[in-house]
């Protein structure tokens, strides 16, 4: 399916040290690849980081239901902020197709699957739960800020044999008026119940809190819960999602 649509034009930030894992991180709805551009600068200047390669992709313009139909970026249509209507499958399906191959270059040019991790805000991760948890290589680790988990109802049948031993980060806000924080803990629930994944939450972050521990060894959710953030990023989930990227994908010589 995904053959027949033009590939993702990207946003590549270069490794300074030698190139040995990449993120690819996915944009949500409205933005561009270069909305994460300053973070993956940021990450860049941690010399344990060094070695890692960024994609930011770009998605199709495409009319938005919820946004009165208006055209704008947009990995898949969305009918209601509500989360309450029939989900764009077919969207969501050829995007994971188009984030397949940045995935298939990559490994193509030389990168273990075990050493990428695939990561997106909102839209995009929700984007990224689904490819990371469908397709057939086994990522270094998934990646969810401020999303939700898609197609949950037939989500089970499409799983890889290895996805329940995917070690995934996922951050959240409580205060989130547009993905509201119901909608990632009853996705996270859905993982435990259903998909049978490990989950261990850290509710109620703030600034004092402790960072990352350790990854899950054979899988699983790490959820954060951040008081008082919205639908947005701030510098302490953020300092989470390093710490977590150094331990996937550690420097190696």
């Amino acid at each position: 399916m995904a053959g027949i649509l033009q590939p993702l034009k990207v946003l590549t930030v270069a490794p300074r040290t030698k190139h040995t894992a990449t993120v690819i991180f996915i944009h949500g709805l409205g933005d561009t690849g270069h909305g994460w551009k300053p973070v993956a600068d940021m990450f860049q200047t941690d010399q344990a980081l060094s070695h890692v390669k960024w994609i930011l992709p770009h998605s199709p313009i495409r009319a938005v239901t919820a946004n009165m139909g208006m055209e704008m970026p947009s990995w898949f249509d969305i009918a209601s902020f509500g989360f309450d209507s029939v989900e764009d499958e077919k969207g969501m399906l050829e995007t994971v197709g188009l984030l397949e191959q940045l995935v298939s270059q990559e490994v193509e040019s030389g990168i273990s699957p075990s050493r990428i991790v695939l990561g997106g805000f909102s839209q995009g991760g929700a984007m990224s739960l689904l490819t990371g948890l469908t397709m057939k290589p086994k990522l270094a680790s998934i990646v969810c800020l401020s999303g939700w988990l898609p197609l949950r109802e037939k989500i089970k049948s499409m799983m890889s044999p290895h996805a329940t031993s995917l070690p995934i980060f996922w951050g959240h806000g409580v205060l989130d008026p547009l993905i509201k924080y119901v909608f990632a803990t009853s996705s996270v629930e859905v993982m435990e119940k259903q998909l049978g994944m490990k989950v261990t939450r850290n509710p109620g972050m703030d600034e004092k809190d402790k960072r990352v521990g350790p990854i899950p060894t054979d899988g699983g959710i790490v959820f954060n819960s951040y008081d008082g953030v919205g639908h947005f990023t701030l510098q302490k989930e953020l300092d989470d999602v390093r710490d977590w990227i150094k331990q996937v994908l550690p420097k190696t010589e």
